[in-house]
């Protein structure tokens, strides 16, 4: 077997094994757990009754950056109405976070995930992936990496779930 085709097969073993593990929709949300960037303790038991977009982005990632403006103007839209939005910083560093929701004007919750305790548990398969979660803490929707015209069917996705009573 040629080492060309070896590393196929192995690729391919990891894709598969990646997906196996991923956190789909149906599975119930895990915990955040950690303190955002002004000190707040943010828990899905606390948001629990919310729709709640929890996004795994880093700095140095474009996509990501290019899906800030959208995620702060459905925060802004929508949180009256029980949305909240939760930015999980992947970067190295936690000045690189502050920088990062600054440029943007992040208002909703940024947590700093050092050592990616949290992205352990929801498993993102690239940057960024954002989870819709219901009001009942189960996640309705998987959303791995941005594109122009995301943001239409996030949107969508989020007023649904607005719609639907808590359980």
């Amino acid at each position: 077997m040629t080492r060309v085709v070896a590393a196929g097969i192995a690729v391919f073993a990891l894709t598969i094994a990646a997906s196996a593990m991923a956190l789909d929709p149906g599975a119930r949300a895990p915990e955040l757990g950690l303190r955002d960037l002004q000190g707040n303790q943010v828990t899905i038991a606390s948001l629990r009754g919310r729709v709640v977009v929890v996004d795994f982005w880093a700095s140095w990632c474009e996509p990501c950056a290019d899906s800030m403006p959208v995620y702060q103007r459905l925060y802004n839209q929508y949180r009256e109405r029980g949305l909240t939005i939760v930015g999980i910083s992947q970067d190295q560093r936690v000045d690189n976070a502050r920088q990062f929701a600054s440029r943007h004007h992040l208002s909703f919750p940024v947590l700093f995930d050092e050592g990616h305790a949290i992205a352990n548990r929801y498993r993102p398969s690239r940057m960024p992936t954002s989870y819709v979660i219901d009001r009942g803490g189960i996640v309705r929707h998987v959303h791995a990496g941005y594109r122009s015209g995301d943001g239409d069917r996030l949107e969508r996705e989020v007023v649904a779930l607005l719609g639907q009573p808590s359980r």
